[in-house]
């Protein structure tokens, strides 16, 4: 089992699943294994990745496909062809990157969790089936977990394939509560494999510090609010907003660090209209940044994601859902003091952990405010700051993922 291919729609960028498919590279690479790339979109070493437009859920026959698949409960005869003609293309493709990378076992990455490619699923599915191929399934949303899937017109398919119930498949989940749920709605055993960082390396000092504050115009003790994420409504940014508004203190200003993505731009324009009814000065930063800790290190952009972090004084992350909460690691990786939405997943899993943040109950209060100034004070942030590092090293580390991951390899023999 030492050659692994890792399958999804997409692995480029800095979304979630791109970040934690690296992660798990690192750490499977460091182990002796190798590891290949099967998607529609490709940031990954070139004479490692076998590169697919259809897996992407961005190309406009599998658009088209999704479009007529969700919000109705019907769909026609020639949809259902269609769909099992791409299916097949796909298997064979993936049968191609299989043979030309000589596979012992699969990766798939959200692939057969949440359907944005429901061809691609369905074709993962019956090339595990049909090879008996060793697979571990790496699950960070579920269908049931967005309204926008819950009507549809391919609960066949979804039962089928999303996610699959194959003697050779092993489950990962990132949540307790995903971890629950597909227990109960799919009767499928899984293993519980967090998100990590890698906190045995610091981060290194930044070179481009003051050079990215003079550009979006911060003055030395201007405070810097980083919202780490992209503007999608679950996010909820307007809280960020409100926070700043609220601050009232060394000319603060909110820098969003990511687009939309594929959830449209409607939400976005009511982030921007919200902060000018309350003053507040948001600076969308996307064009210019790119991945650090992930695979296109080489990318054309000025800044990377390190030098937003290092430069940040504070981070919100207002989010109220989360699978796990990446950019909440990030933030305590870089020893940022973190006002924190307490969401379900950071209930269960992250709060009884023991970190020192700022948190809140869905609305922003003054004693929000008054907790912040505390937490910036010098002595109180060093000292918090340390004790969330150390935390975040006992129990997100890369050493807990290849305590968790490496046995499920060796599992299958």
């Amino acid at each position: 089992m030492k050659r692994i291919g890792f399958v999804s729609t997409r692995i480029a960028g800095t979304d979630g699943v791109t970040l934690e498919i690296y992660k798990w590279y690192q750490v499977l690479e460091r182990n002796g294994y190798e590891c290949y790339f099967f998607a529609g979109e490709l940031d990954t070493p070139p004479d490692r990745s076998f590169f697919e437009p259809k897996a992407h859920f961005e190309d406009p026959e599998i658009l088209e496909i999704h479009s007529a698949c969700f919000g109705t409960t019907s769909r026609k005869a020639s949809l259902s062809a269609r769909i099992q003609e791409l299916k097949d293309y796909l298997k064979a493709r993936l049968h191609e990157f299989c043979d030309q990378f000589k596979i012992d076992l699969l990766i798939p990455e959200n692939a057969l969790a949440i359907p944005m490619n429901i061809p691609l699923g369905l074709a993962i599915t019956e090339l595990v089936a049909e090879k008996a191929m060793p697979t571990v399934s790496h699950h960070h949303d579920f269908s049931w977990e967005r309204k926008r899937f819950l009507v549809n017109a391919v609960q066949d398919y979804l039962q089928c394939s999303f996610p699959p119930n194959l003697r050779s498949m092993r489950h990962v989940v990132i949540n307790s509560e995903a971890s629950r749920q597909l227990s109960y709605r799919r009767g499928l055993s899984n293993v519980i494999v967090p998100n990590v960082f890698d906190f045995a390396s610091p981060p290194p000092p930044s070179p481009n510090g003051k050079l990215l504050r003079d550009e979006l115009g911060f003055e030395d003790n201007d405070l810097f609010v980083l919202q780490p994420t992209r503007i999608v409504p679950r996010k909820w940014i307007e809280r960020a907003i409100e926070l700043v508004s609220l601050l009232k203190l060394n000319r603060p200003r909110l820098v969003v660090s990511h687009e939309s993505g594929d959830e449209g731009g409607l939400y976005a324009r009511r982030v921007i209209e919200y902060a000018e009814r309350l003053g507040v000065e948001v600076i969308c930063i996307s064009k210019i940044i790119g991945p650090a800790h992930c695979f296109e290190a080489r990318h054309d952009k000025k800044y990377t994601m390190d030098d937003i972090y290092q430069n940040a004084d504070l981070v919100a992350y207002p989010s109220g859902y989360e699978g796990f909460g990446n950019a909440f690691l990030e933030a305590i990786y870089f020893k940022k003091p973190i006002v924190v939405n307490r969401y379900s997943i950071f209930v269960e899993d992250i709060e009884p952990c023991g970190f020192e943040v700022i948190p809140f109950e869905s609305f922003i209060t003054q004693e929000v405010v008054d907790q912040i100034k505390m937490f910036l004070e010098p002595n109180h942030l060093s000292r918090t700051a340390d004790k969330n590092y150390e935390l975040g090293k006992s129990y997100f580390s890369y050493e807990v993922l290849e305590k968790k991951l490496l046995p499920l390899i060796e599992s299958f023999g």
